[in-house]
Formats: structure tokens, sequence, C-alpha cells
């Protein structure tokens, strides 16, 4: 697949021109992703009250007890949403997989160091840590080494 990006003062707008000599799964999915708006805020509920999060403020999100909970500072917010939901969501926002019941922000993290085990202990800015096991470690360092960070 080839792409070509003409950036340009004379252009009023945004205009997304595919050629192809046929139909694919991965042109389908490209499609979609284009047509879908990513959600600028998620809902949690702290003390009986619900509270907007910003995607970009949060450490990471995990699976506890069959409840789901998002990292922001000291703080544990519940959302009422299943992980996978919530990653479809944070996908977008520069997240990523880190183990089967945790999705990290890969804007959030200040350094990591290799475990014994083969697993990355990921420390973030705000001092929260969590782990990386080794089945997402290879594709978090390629994704980590391809963009960096996102400076929204």
């Amino acid at each position: 697949m080839k792409v070509n990006i003409d950036i340009d003062e004379k252009h009023e707008e945004t205009i997304v021109t595919i050629k192809t000599n046929n139909w694919s799964e991965e042109l389908e999915e490209l499609i979609n992703l284009l047509k879908k708006q990513k959600p600028k805020r998620l809902f949690g509920v702290a003390e009986d009250q619900t509270v907007l999060l910003d995607p970009k403020d949060i450490d990471y999100v995990y699976a506890e007890k069959r409840k789901v909970f998002a990292a922001i500072k000291e703080m544990k917010i519940e959302l009422k949403m299943k992980l996978y939901e919530v990653e479809e969501i944070l996908i977008p926002h520069y997240y990523m997989r880190f183990s089967k019941s945790v999705i990290g922000n890969l804007n959030q993290i200040q350094r990591f160091e290799l475990s014994f085990n083969g697993n990355l202990c990921v420390y973030f800015h705000s001092g929260n840590k969590e782990y990386i096991t080794r089945s997402y470690v290879a594709k978090v360092k390629e994704k980590l080494l391809m963009g960096g960070q996102l400076n929204d």
C-alpha cells in the first residue's frame, strides 16, 4: 500500500482519496477507522459520583475482580465498561495492551526496566508502575520506537 499526503495552504479541507483495483478487508478497516470519531472522554465513578476522565490523564486501565479501573496519579476510578470496550475507545489516544488485564498510556511512560522473567516494569510520570508481560513487550517497544510520544 502506498500513502501520499499533500499538505498545502491552498486546500480548504481534508479530502481522502483511495485508488485501488479491488475491495479488500484491509480497505474496509481503513474506511471504518477514518469514519470513526474518537470519543474525547470517558465516564468513571468515584465516591458515588460520575467523573469525566480525559484519556491523556490516565496512566493505565486495568481489570481486577470483574471490575475495570483507571489509574490516574494516586486515584483508582472505576469505569462501568468492559476492558475490551475501553480499549477500543483508547487505542486512538496512543494506548496499547500491556497484558491480558492492563491497557497502558504510552505517552505517560517515563522509563522502564527489564525484569528477570522477561517482563517490563513500566514507570509512569505520576509515580505509578505497571508490568508489560513478555508477549506484549516487543509490540510496545516497536510502537515506542516508531512514534515516540505524541504531543497534542
